[in-house]
């Protein structure tokens, strides 16, 4: 069997269980690495639904959050190591880090990139394939106030937020208070998954599984065990995370939009 057919039929697989991703060039999904290395401040265990988790909490009126993805230079972090390493001898060492979006083959943003108030990709309002196009999708935002918000993408771009960082992904997971529509209770897809939600304008909440996860149940994870009435997902497969100096969990694919967190 040529290497071509081989590959094809493992795309196949992976879109009948609905692994199918928006990076082209990614890997079938494999065990995801954890070590034993220290937690970040903020950050706890936790156990839902049977699940084992690590949740961050962020105040935002003692801690800073960004999104990047470019170096000075414009070439692409491509890694959360890479990312932090920089950080830690140009500026000042992350207390975490995580991937904060999909990514295209290149890793350049599917949707909606904000860095230091700039734009640097375009806010996607298009239909199309994939988890980002499961609709309602949503916009993470930190506004120039240090304010934190979760917004539905469509009412994102009507009403453009004041933001100094903003990354699109998809689908939402809570929006208002209620569960995305589209989601089973406990579907068949399930995946090392992590998003963010937003308590209110002064707390977020970063949670990445340490065990695949489905879609509603990591939802209800936001909700009611969190306390986070609106919620976006960031990433499957690929998600990982690190204390600013090593990965905790994940870091075997690249990495394309990525959230920081630093002291203020």
């Amino acid at each position: 069997m040529s290497r071509r057919v081989l590959w094809l039929s493992l795309l196949a697989i992976m879109i009948l269980v609905g692994g199918a991703s928006l990076r082209l060039g990614m890997a079938p999904p494999r065990k995801i690495a954890q070590t034993d290395a220290q937690l970040p401040a903020p950050c706890r265990k936790l156990r839902f639904e049977a699940v084992d988790y690590i949740v961050c909490t962020i105040d935002m009126q003692r801690l800073d959050i960004q999104m990047s993805l470019n170096d000075e230079a414009g070439k692409p972090y491509r890694s959360l190591k890479r990312h932090d390493a920089i950080m830690a001898q140009k500026f000042r060492r992350p207390i975490l880090s995580m991937n904060a979006g999909m990514y295209h083959e290149d890793v350049s943003a599917v949707g909606l990139l904000v860095e230091h108030g700039r734009e640097t990709h375009p806010i996607e309002l298009a239909d199309g394939e994939g988890n980002f196009f499961l609709k309602p999708n949503g916009v993470f935002s930190v506004g120039n106030d240090g304010t934190a918000a979760i917004s539905e993408s469509s009412a994102y771009a009507a009403v453009p937020r004041n933001a100094a960082f903003a990354t699109q992904s998809g689908p939402m997971l809570v929006i208002n208070g209620a569960l995305h529509p589209r989601f089973e209770p406990d579907g068949a897809s399930r995946f090392i998954r992590n998003g963010v939600g937003v308590r209110d304008p002064n707390t977020v909440v970063l949670a990445i599984s340490r065990q695949p996860v489905s879609f509603g149940s990591f939802a209800r994870l936001f909700r009611n065990e969190l306390d986070c009435p609106n919620a976006l997902y960031f990433d499957g497969v690929v998600s990982a995370m690190t204390n600013g100096t090593e990965h905790v969990i994940g870091g075997g694919y690249p990495a394309g939009p990525i959230l920081s967190v630093f002291e203020k």
